[in-house]
This record gives structure tokens, sequence and C-alpha cells, in this order.
């Protein structure tokens, strides 16, 4: 493998971060999300909405030698995405973050998404989180494996998104954010 790195997104990531999303969507996605709304994904409208959140420094790029291969968004978790079922919040609701890895599969089981997400801990604990959370697709058993390897489980909450007229079945998985890069 070359040389394998993770820096913080610059404005020149996004077009890449953008398609990434994209392409990650349409493949790892096709059998839970209709052909039509994954075809509809627009990357530059895509790119408008991911320039934000790399202009406020919340988005990680993965690199195999000069190819961008995935990312990780990564902020503190507003508090809809912390609330137990029944609308509390949890006594650290202030200090959970909330995380978003995709790698595009045919980078994938390389290391990328660890790093990925070992990086985005590292920042965030030093901002002062305690703890992350995710949302991953039920169905999704490689994203639910990628985060148990990381100690992180599903605590029992779940949402329902709708994903052009078929339900989509979230489950939220959650963390401790001190995890170690491996050599």
């Amino acid at each position: 493998m070359a040389d394998a790195t993770v820096r913080t997104a610059q404005p020149d990531d996004v077009a890449e971060i953008a398609r990434i999303h994209r392409d990650t969507w349409q493949t790892a996605y096709r059998d839970l999300v209709p052909a039509e709304v994954l075809q509809a994904i627009d990357v530059d409208e895509t790119a408008r909405a991911w320039a934000e959140a790399v202009a406020h420094g919340q988005v990680f790029v993965a690199a195999e030698g000069t190819w961008t291969v995935g990312f990780c968004v990564a902020g503190l978790a507003p508090e809809e995405e912390v609330a137990h079922a029944d609308g509390s919040l949890p006594e650290d609701a202030a200090t959970t973050a909330l995380l978003n890895v995709l790698v595009e599969p045919r980078w994938s089981r390389r290391g990328h998404g660890g790093r990925l997400l070992a990086t985005a801990a590292l920042h965030l604990r030093e901002a002062g989180a305690t703890r992350g959370v995710a949302w991953v697709p039920e169905a999704d058993k490689a994203s639910i494996g990628f985060y148990g390897k990381a100690d992180w489980e599903a605590d029992g909450t779940v949402r329902t998104l709708d994903a052009g007229g078929r339900p989509l079945r979230e489950i939220r998985v959650t963390g401790g954010l001190s995890l170690l890069l491996e050599p």
C-alpha cells in the first residue's frame, strides 16, 4: 500500500468529497435506497453543503498516495442527534460529537476508515468532546461492523427516514473517543 494519510480537508478538497459522497452512496446503498434517489445526488449541490463543513474545519480526508479515498465529518452533535427516544437529553449531551465516516468501497479494508475515525476522535477530544455518535442504516452490516471494531455499539435508538418513498431505518451507534491509531 502506498503512503496513507489523514488531514484536515481544505477548500480544494470539496469537489472530491462530494464525488466520494455520491459514488459511495450509489455503491454501498444501492440495495437500501431507490435507484432514482441515488441517481439524483447532484455533486455540485452536495459540494455547496460540504464547503460549509470544510470551512468550519469539521471534515478530514484520507488519502492513499495521491488518491483521496474517504472522509469523515465530525463536530459537536445537535441536541436532536443525541436525545433519547422520549426527547430527553443525556447528561453528556453538550460534549457528545456526531461523526460520519465514508470510504469508497474500492478502498475499503485498508485502514482508512479507522485512521479517519481516530484522527477525528483526537480533534474532538481536544475540543472537549467526551463521546461520539453516528447514525448507520440498520441493514448496513459493513458500517456496523466498522464501528463495532472501535468498540462502538448500538444504544437502542432508531429513526426512520424517507428515502424516496421507501423507509430507511437507521440505528444510532455510540462510543468513546479514546481511539488510537495503530502503527
